[in-house]
C-alpha cells in the first residue's frame, strides 16, 4: 500500500475516533496508541500540555506511547518542544544531532516533529513524535500530525479535558 494511502486511512480513522470518544483525554490516549502502533517510524508519540498557572510556563508530559522519558516537564524556553510551543509553529528536525535545541531523550532518536495544539487561537500544548530514522517526517507526515493536533484542539474547545 502506498504511504500516502496508508496515511490517509489513518487520518480518516483518527477523525472518526475524535467523533467517537467523549473527552480530549481519551482522544489523546487513543491517538498516541494508534500512531505508535500503526506508523512504523513513529517510535515515541506523546502530548505535552501547558500547565495552568505555572510560572515560568511549563509543558507537562501527558498521554504518550514509547520508552519512558526523563523530560516530563519542559520549560517553554528549552528544547524543540519549547520552541514549537513558544512560536506556535510546527518544528520538523530531520537530524536531531545537528539541532542544538534538542533535549536528548533517547540515543536512538534521529528526527522529531512537534506540532502545537491550539484552543481558541492560543497554544495549550503540543504533539511530539520522535523517530529512530533520519528525516522521517515528510510533508504528508507533517499534515497527519498537524491534523491530530487540530482534532485534539477542537475536542478541548468543545468538551474540555
Amino acid at each position: 500500500m502506498p504511504v500516502t494511502t496508508r496515511i490517509e486511512e489513518i487520518r480518516n480513522e483518527l477523525t472518526e475516533l475524535a467523533r467517537a470518544v467523549p473527552t480530549a483525554r481519551e482522544l489523546m490516549h487513543s491517538m498516541v496508541k494508534l500512531l505508535h502502533e500503526r506508523m512504523l517510524k513513529y517510535n515515541w508519540v506523546g502530548f505535552y500540555m501547558l500547565e495552568a498557572g505555572a510560572n515560568p510556563p511549563m509543558l507537562v508530559l501527558g498521554a504518550f506511547e514509547g520508552a519512558m522519558t526523563p523530560h516530563t516537564r519542559i520549560p517553554l524556553n528549552q528544547g524543540i518542544c519549547g520552541a514549537a510551543a513558544s512560536s506556535g509553529q510546527t518544528v520538523v528536525v530531520d537530524d536531531v544531532s545537528k539541532d542544538p535545541r534538542y533535549l536528548a531523550c533517547s540515543l536512538e532518536t534521529k528526527s522529531e516533529i512537534v506540532v502545537p495544539v491550539f484552543v481558541r487561537g492560543n497554544v495549550v500544548g503540543e504533539l511530539d513524535v520522535d523517530s529512530h530514522f533520519s528525516a522521517a517526517f515528510t510533508p504528508e507526515h507533517q499534515d497527519l500530525v498537524q491534523h491530530c493536533a487540530m482534532l485534539v484542539g477542537k475536542k478541548l474547545e468543545t468538551v474540555g479535558s
